[in-house]
C-alpha cells in the first residue's frame, strides 16, 4: 500500500521519498497552506482544537467528502497525506487496517484533534520531530469513522520525519496510541512497526556485496553476473518484504556527494517500489485489505489491482517537494521557498502536474 525511507547523502542530509498504492486514483491535490492559516479541528462530544499555523506546508491533500453542485470543496475539507514544511519536517499517512478498536476515554471537557488533522497540525506548528512528540504528549487524538472510506474508522499509521534525520512513528493498534522512534527511518503497513523492528534481526546476512565464487567439494562455483548480494532480498509486494528492501535500498545505496544527485539517487531508488498497474490481483471472492473509497470505482471491474498512484521526493534542507503520478515518468519540482510569498491557501489537482515527458525531437533536430 505505501513504502517510505530517508535517505542521507555524504553530508548526512536527508532526503524522505515513499510511494502510495491504492486500486484507484483519488481525487488528490496539491496544497499550499502559508503560515497564519486558521484551522479548526472538530470532534465530536469534545471542543474543538483551533490553531493558526506557524510554518508553511505544501502537500498532498485529499478531500474529506464528495462534493456536491450546491457545496463544492473547500479548503477546509482537504486532510493532508504527505507533506513538508519550510523547516524541513515531514509528515506521512500510510495505511493501517488495524488502527480501529476501543479508545481510552477522555473528558467530554477536552479540546480533542482529530487523527484526520495531524497533517496540517504538525506541518503547521512544529518545526522537529522533539517538538511534535512533546505536542502529542500533551494533545489527546481520536480516531474518527471517514464517511468517504464508507465509514472506516480511520485505517492509518503516520510518520513524522525532520531535517536532522529524526524520526518517529504514530500509531493507533486496535484504538490504543504508540509512538515509536524510528532508527531506520523506513515504514510501510501492518504488522506493528515494532514488528517490523524485529523482524529485522532476520536479515543480519544481509551485505550490498556480492560474492562471485563458492566451492563445494572440488567443484568451484562462480556467479555468471553481479547481484547476488541482493538475492536474500525478499521479493514480494507485501508489506514485510518492502519494509526489509526499503531497509536495505536506504542502508546501502552510495551516498550522493550533491543535494541535486541526492535527489536523483533517492528516485532511482523509489523505482524499486513503483508498482503497474495488473502486477498483483485481488479477486472478490478472496478478499483482502484494501481501502473502498465512496463514489469511486476502480477500472479493472471485479477484480482489484494495487498501483503507484503516486511517488513524492522531499528535500528536507532545501525544503525541495518533487512529485511523480502514475501517468508521468518524471517528477515535477515544487520550491517552498519561492512558495513563501504567496499569503493565501493555494490549491490545484494532480491533472494539472501530470502527462508525458517533454519531446525531445525538435531540440536535437536543432543541434
Amino acid at each position: 500500500m505505501c513504502t517510505s525511507l530517508v535517505y542521507r547523502d555524504a553530508a548526512e542530509r536527508s532526503y524522505f521519498g515513499r510511494t502510495l498504492e491504492l486500486t484507484v486514483d483519488l481525487p488528490y491535490r496539491i496544497a499550499w497552506f502559508p503560515a497564519g492559516y486558521a484551522m479548526r479541528s472538530q470532534v465530536a462530544d469534545h471542543p474543538p482544537v483551533s490553531f493558526t499555523t506557524r510554518y508553511g506546508v505544501l502537500a498532498i491533500a485529499m478531500p474529506v467528502r464528495i462534493p456536491t453542485k450546491d457545496d463544492p470543496i473547500g479548503v477546509a475539507d482537504l486532510k493532508v497525506l504527505e507533506g513538508l514544511n519550510d523547516q524541513g519536517l515531514t509528515f506521512s499517512l500510510l495505511s493501517y487496517p488495524m488502527a480501529a478498536g476501543a479508545e481510552a476515554p477522555i473528558p467530554s471537557q477536552t479540546p480533542v484533534l482529530s487523527a484526520s488533522d495531524l497533517g496540517l497540525w504538525a506541518l503547521g506548528l512544529f518545526g522537529s520531530v522533539a517538538e511534535v512528540k512533546a505536542a502529542l504528549a500533551v494533545q489527546p487524538v481520536m480516531l474518527e469513522a471517514l464517511a468517504m472510506l464508507g465509514g472506516v474508522v480511520s485505517p492509518f499509521h503516520y510518520l513524522v520525519n525532520d531535517a536532522t534525520g529524526a524520526s518517529f512513528v504514530i500509531e493507533f493498534h486496535k484504538g490504543q496510541m504508540s509512538v515509536y522512534d524510528n532508527p531506520v527511518r523506513v515504514m510501510t503497513n501492518a504488522p506493528r512497526f515494532d514488528w517490523h523492528l524485529t523482524n529485522l534481526d532476520n536479515y543480519t546476512f544481509l551485505s550490498n556485496v556480492d560474492r562471485p565464487t563458492a566451492t563445494f567439494g572440488d567443484y568451484v562455483a562462480a556467479q555468471p553476473d553481479s547481484g547476488v548480494a541482493t538475492s536474500g532480498l525478499p521479493a514480494s509486494n507485501t508489506s514485510v518484504g518492502r519494509f526489509v528492501r526499503a531497509a536495505f535500498y536506504a542502508q546501502y545505496t552510495e551516498k550522493a556527494d550533491t543535494p541535486d544527485r541526492a535527489v536523483t539517487t533517492l528516485a532511482h531508488v523509489m523505482n524499486n517500489f513503483d508498482r503497474p498497474r495488473g502486477v498483483t490481483i485481488d479477486l472478490p471472492e478472496a478478499g483482502g485489505s484494501h481501502l473502498e473509497v465512496k463514489g469511486l470505482d476502480g477500472p479493472g471491474g471485479s477484480a482489484a489491482t494495487e498501483f503507484t498512484c503516486w511517488t513524492s521526493i522531499s528535500d528536507l534542507e532545501r525544503k525541495l517537494f518533487f512529485l511523480r503520478t502514475y501517468d508521468s515518468c518524471n517528477y515535477t519540482r515544487f520550491d517552498l521557498a519561492a512558495l513563501a510569498g504567496a499569503g493565501k491557501p493555494l490549491v490545484l489537482p494532480f491533472r494539472r502536474f501530470s502527462g508525458d515527458p517533454a519531446d525531445g525531437t525538435a531540440t536535437l533536430k536543432s543541434a
